[in-house]
């Protein structure tokens, strides 16, 4: 091991692991490889606080420093809260949650493992309908007063099964798409039902393009299509008619500010897909970006 990876490792031993990405890096390893080759300062960690800088001053044997404003402040910890009477369902906070501190799925209520979360507020941007609220539940203790040793620990843990799961899911994607193309042969020919059916003058049914679309499956596909539709319009509505009386109060949207480049991108994706799911003409709705390889 190299003279600056051995101490990046003992950097990140000493960092809160909330994987917040506030000092501007992807988690907190990235930052400690940083301070470590010099590309970052040490007093870019708001959930450490003074307390976290004067650890990492020691470290260094460097001056005890102020911790830089534009990261973030310290501040009492929070744990994400999710308004499940509001959650659509749509899952991009959990894609966003580094610890998988949230669980749910697709269309179904959210709720948060309450011992896991970090406090990190990645979850907060992607909601499209702002129904998760980071609530400070250490008092008056900030920083370090606030974590413990054994929880970064186990955040760390949390984070890296994560960062595994990620890598699992994108190879078996991987491995579909490969498949997939296998699976096309490049000058196959046409069956001959679907030669049968080019050949027909147009607007006429053939024997299988009548079997291909039954009218009573087509029915039954776009009725469900325009449940799905207007359950999700309606929560939609829900949401945005509690933010705007939220505005009214001077309550305005909890959204973090001052993210990462790499946030502020994953960021802009959910808005995307946001869009997607509350826009599109799609049939219920639904999400047709193809798996990305």
């Amino acid at each position: 091991m190299s003279e600056v990876n051995a101490l990046a490792q003992r950097i990140d031993a000493v960092l809160p692991q909330t994987q917040c990405t506030k000092c501007g890096y992807a988690g907190c390893r990235p930052y400690a490889d940083a301070i470590a080759s010099g590309q970052a300062s040490y007093n870019q960690c708001p959930p450490g606080g003074a307390e976290g800088v004067a650890r990492l001053a020691k470290l260094l044997g460097r001056p005890v420093i102020p911790l830089n404003p534009e990261n973030g402040v310290e501040r009492p910890r929070p744990r994400a809260v999710i308004d499940e009477s509001l959650c659509i369902g749509c899952t991009l906070c959990l894609q966003a949650c580094p610890v998988d501190a949230i669980v749910g799925a697709a269309k179904l209520m959210h709720t948060v493992i309450e011992d896991r979360c970090t406090g990190c507020d990645l979850c907060v941007p992607p909601c499209p309908v702002d129904c998760i609220e980071m609530v400070p539940v250490t008092g008056e203790r900030t920083g370090w007063d606030a974590w413990s040793a054994t929880q970064a620990d186990e955040a760390r843990v949390h984070f890296e099964g994560h960062q595994a799961r990620l890598a699992k899911d994108k190879a078996e994607r991987e491995a579909r798409l490969a498949a997939r193309a296998a699976r096309v042969a490049p000058t196959a020919p046409a069956a001959p039902d679907a030669a049968i059916a080019s050949t027909a003058p147009q607007g006429e049914t053939t024997p299988a393009t009548a079997a291909a679309t039954p009218p009573a499956a087509e029915d039954a596909v776009a009725s469900a299509a325009a449940r799905k539709q207007a359950i999700i319009q309606a929560a939609l509505e829900r949401a945005r008619q509690k933010k705007a009386a939220l505005a009214e109060q001077g309550l305005g949207p909890k959204n973090t500010e001052n993210v990462s480049a790499e946030v502020q991108a994953q960021i802009d994706e959910a808005e995307a897909r946001r869009k997607r799911l509350s826009l599109t003409g799609t049939p219920g709705g639904q999400d047709t970006t193809p798996d990305k390889p």
